[in-house]
């Protein structure tokens, strides 16, 4: 009888702890993927209406900007259900013209989660979306290389098996811990983990510059984007002249002691 008792427990103990097992209690967070909600502490910074996209964003002031106040991009009827989203195709960033009409919270941060949803309406749709207006987690309709869609740009290769495709809202869930210095000397660098609708595919990703030069984000054109400085910037959405439409965006300040950001 002890044996079987014992046997039965070491059972239990296996299941529990198998892969499957693992990966049906992580699809089973409410608080990632998909439609997911904002914890109490969360600052909401879109929710589908115009008042809210002016209170909390504004252009990137970049070296390419080429809108002007009010913000352009579009609130729209969501094409998936009820509610209205937010188009990212501003007239100024015809033809691909990244900087030009790029929209930033007017907050920054430092160390932070965040969620924001993103659905591409059409092949080969392209936007972005970037941590402290520096470090961009590319969004890329057909890319499934380092540049492409759910990548941390040019550092990991693309997590393209966890896309739900064209039509259809997708999820990214961020912890991101911002680089750290010392006497104004970079010591620690920028650390992110990140969730693909629901799937955890970037894990304690160590992300080492700036990538697409000064039009890209913060610091892009200091030393070809590795001369990292210490201040803080805001979330940013990158406008490139594709129909790529945004709901339900979110942010947490965090205060990160370690070198962690699984979560």
């Amino acid at each position: 009888m002890k044996l079987i008792v014992s046997l039965s427990f070491l059972s239990i103990l296996i299941i529990s702890c198998s892969p499957d097992h693992k990966k049906a209690i992580e699809n089973s967070r409410t608080d990632i993927g998909v439609s997911a909600k904002a914890p109490e502490e969360a600052t909401i910074l879109f929710d589908g209406t115009k008042s809210m996209l002016e209170k909390n964003w504004t252009y990137w002031d970049g070296p390419r900007l080429k809108a002007e106040l009010p913000i352009k991009w579009e609130i729209q009827n969501d094409p998936m259900g009820d509610g209205t989203v937010l188009n990212s195709n501003d007239p100024a960033s015809a033809g691909g013209l990244y900087g030009a009409a790029d929209i930033v919270t007017k907050q920054k941060f430092k160390d932070f989660r965040a969620h924001v949803e993103f659905l591409i309406k059409a092949p080969g749709g392209n936007s972005g979306v970037y941590l402290q207006n520096r470090y961009e987690i590319q969004i890329l309709d057909g890319d499934s290389t380092k540049h492409g869609l759910g990548a941390v740009i040019n550092e990991t290769e693309s997590p393209y098996y966890a896309y739900n495709g064209v039509g259809k809202w997708n999820a990214y869930d961020i912890q991101f811990r911002a680089a750290r210095f010392q006497e104004g000397k970079l010591v620690e660098k920028a650390l992110v983990t990140v969730y693909f609708n629901g799937k955890k595919v970037h894990v304690n990703q160590t992300i080492n510059q700036v990538w697409g030069g000064p039009n890209s984000g913060l610091d892009g054109g200091n030393n070809g984007g590795k001369g990292i400085t210490d201040r803080p910037g805001g979330l940013k959405l990158q406008a490139e002249g594709h129909d790529v439409l945004y709901r339900n965006i979110w942010i947490q300040e965090l205060e990160l002691t370690g070198a962690d950001t699984d979560f």
